[in-house]
Parts: structure tokens; C-alpha cells; sequence
């Protein structure tokens, strides 16, 4: 499998992007969106997976170039991140991706801190066919009422943090609004899909939704 890091540029200074080539050309691309710790060996590895599976699979840096080694560390560069500015990375990411390689369709994906980026941007940014966010946070109802792209939220029930409450929030409001929005829950803990964190990894919920969220993005891109 072919890799690259590709640069891109932002008003908060200049970062990259990891991709990961499909065997064959095509038009279809998936944007993966780091957990609070990073572009770490794990997100550089689900993006090898999206490639494997077809899609052109691009992984920007929000942090420029820094990892978390603990979780301490990671909330520090969580919480130092603005919303503005990764959503920014992101548009400037597609764009980056639109001029460099001939693709046409996109969809994008995260997980935890990556999935509320996944989230917003899907409201607030054009040019996704479909959204697949993993226990991110849920923006403010103005914020989600924009939302326009197809979406498939990934919860876990025993999250403390992106709780049942927070979830039925969700399921309310895109009711209320007509937003298309699927709320799938699995009996799992937040994180459950990252394999490299035995205290948390399902690898039945994890495989579930995989198979889940790729026929979705084919279906869409």
C-alpha cells in the first residue's frame, strides 16, 4: 500500500495529512479524524484499512506533528485545540485533496474528540456524501440543524462520557428537526473500537460497526 504525507495549509499555520492509496484509482475518499491523543500508529492504521477497502483515505494532523504519550498530555492538546481551527484543517484538508487527486465524492469519520470534529463538520462544512462519527460530543441544536449530510452516529452505552443522556438528546432533535441522522448504540465503553487499548477495545461491537460504516460509505460515495 502506497502512503504519503500530504501538506496542508490552514490560518493557524501550516500541518500535513497521512494518506493511504486504494490499489486502484478512484474517486471516492474517506477523512479520518484523530482521538485526543494524535496522529498516532492507530489513525495512521484505520486509514490503511479505508485504503484496503477502496477509498482514498486521508488523515490530517490537528495538532501539527504532536502526539500525546498519556492521557494527561492528551486532554492538554484537546483542550489547547479550537474549534475553528480544526474545522478549518478540515476544509483546508479537502481541499488540499480535491486539487492534488481526482476525487469527487467525500466522506469523513472520527473518533472521539475525532468524532466530534466529524460531527460539526458534516454541519458545518459542504462537500461530504456521508458522516460516520464515533462517541464524539454533539454540537448546539443551531449548530445541528444545518446538518444536510447523511450520518450514522456510533455510540457506546456504558461511555461516561458521551452518555445515554447525551445520545437521547441527539435522537430527539433529529427527530424534531427531520435530520438525517441514524443513532447506532452498542453494548461497549467509549473507545471501544481503538484495538490498541485492551481496557476498552470490543472487537465484536468494533467488527460490527466497521462492516457497518464501510457499506455505508460505499452506499453514499
Amino acid at each position: 500500500m502506497k502512503t504519503e504525507t500530504l501538506t496542508i495549509e490552514s490560518a493557524d499555520g501550516e500541518t500535513t495529512a497521512y494518506v493511504a492509496h486504494p490499489s486502484q484509482e478512484t474517486t471516492c475518499a474517506v477523512l479520518i479524524i484523530q482521538e485526543y491523543w494524535g496522529l498516532n500508529d492507530h489513525i495512521k492504521d484505520i486509514a490503511g484499512r479505508y485504503a484496503d477497502e477502496g477509498f482514498l483515505a486521508i488523515a490530517p494532523d490537528l495538532y501539527r506533528g504532536e502526539v500525546a504519550a498519556n492521557s494527561d498530555e492528551a486532554s492538554k492538546l484537546m483542550q489547547a485545540l479550537a474549534i475553528e481551527d480544526g474545522l478549518d484543517t478540515i476544509k483546508n484538508t479537502v481541499q488540499a485533496v480535491s486539487d492534488k487527486y481526482s476525487v469527487r465524492h467525500f466522506g469523513i469519520t472520527g473518533f472521539c474528540m475525532g468524532g466530534t470534529f466529524a460531527l460539526r463538520a458534516a454541519c458545518e462544512l459542504e462537500g461530504f456524501s456521508a458522516a460516520a462519527p464515533f462517541y464524539g460530543d454533539i454540537p448546539e441544536e443551531e449548530v445541528l440543524a444545518k446538518l444536510t449530510t447523511p450520518t450514522i452516529f456510533v455510540s457506546a452505552t456504558k461511555d461516561a462520557w458521551i452518555n445515554l443522556d447525551k445520545v437521547a438528546t441527539l435522537e430527539d432533535t433529529a427527530e424534531r428537526l427531520g435530520l438525517p441522522i441514524h443513532s447506532v448504540k452498542y453494548e461497549a465503553d467509549h473507545a471501544f473500537f481503538n484495538d490498541t487499548r485492551a481496557e476498552v477495545y470490543d472487537p465484536t461491537a468494533a467488527a460490527d460497526a466497521w462492516a457497518m460504516v464501510i457499506g455505508f460509505m460505499n452506499d453514499k460515495l
